[in-house]
């Protein structure tokens, strides 16, 4: 008697739903346009230095590190138009930095650590040195750090007896016109470095750095409070986005 075979049956599904590695679709390399813009970047900055590059191109060479397939040229576009220059970009927020297409948050964690190596570089310049023979460094260093920033940043100097800089500490964030200040603190701390001078910086978001009626009164208060304490006010620089203003400079001290 014949024996009929077994019948099919569609295999159980358990059997496909393993932990097994599942295909998963590899990166490929960027076209050869991009890889060949690349090099032609990254051998005229060697070459020619930063100088010789426009901002865009800056720009494209610090992306590559962090978004090494993609076409980051549309990527540099959008962040110039929305921040204006690669200072500003670099000074923006991180959460504004990735609000911009095409940033992950690599690419932004990378574009701030660019800042924090400018803003390393210029301190390096003027800490533990006599501010009157560098005082350039010191206008520079505080441009570098703060011409670019949307909010308002107010910073002491501290210098000690041979006007040597001691310490550069932020004393309060603001918003876009106004930042709070304390002359009681400033004094107070400049008693804890055992300071024995000031000089006070503050930025204008909006690029001019004529003064204020309050940021006069409010530096004539802490002039005050650190003469009370036979700490010497020295000046009070107003940084804007091309040049700065210095109190003593302009009579209003």
């Amino acid at each position: 008697m014949p024996i009929d075979p077994p019948a099919f049956r569609e295999m159980p599904s358990w059997i496909f739903d393993l932990d097994e590695a599942r295909p998963i679709a590899l990166p490929t390399r960027p076209p050869s346009y991009l890889r060949h813009h690349r090099k032609d970047l990254q051998e005229r900055f060697f070459q020619g230095g930063a100088q010789a590059m426009p901002d865009y191109e800056l720009l494209e060479l610090v992306l590559y590190r962090s978004l090494p397939r993609a076409d980051v040229k549309p990527i540099a576009a959008a962040l110039l138009e929305a921040f204006g220059d690669f200072n500003r970009i670099i000074s923006a927020p991180l959460p504004r930095l990735l609000e911009i297409d095409g940033i992950d948050t690599a690419a932004a964690e990378d574009l701030k650590i660019v800042e924090a190596a400018a803003h390393r570089l210029a301190r390096a310049r003027v800490m533990q040195r006599p501010v009157i023979s560098s005082w350039d460094a010191v206008v520079d260093y505080c441009h570098t750090t703060m011409a670019h920033r949307e909010t308002e940043q107010f910073r002491v100097l501290y210098l000690d007896r041979k006007n040597i800089l001691i310490a550069d500490e932020e004393q309060a964030r603001g918003t876009v016109d106004h930042v709070p200040v304390y002359p009681r603190e400033v004094a107070k701390r400049a008693l804890e470095l055992n300071a024995s001078a000031l000089i006070l910086v503050h930025n204008h978001p909006s690029g001019d750095p004529t003064p204020s009626d309050a940021d006069i009164a409010m530096t004539q208060r802490i002039r005050d409070a650190a003469a009370a304490l036979d700490i010497q006010l020295h000046d009070h620089l107003i940084v804007g986005k091309a040049k700065e203003l210095s109190f003593r400079s302009s009579g209003y001290l």
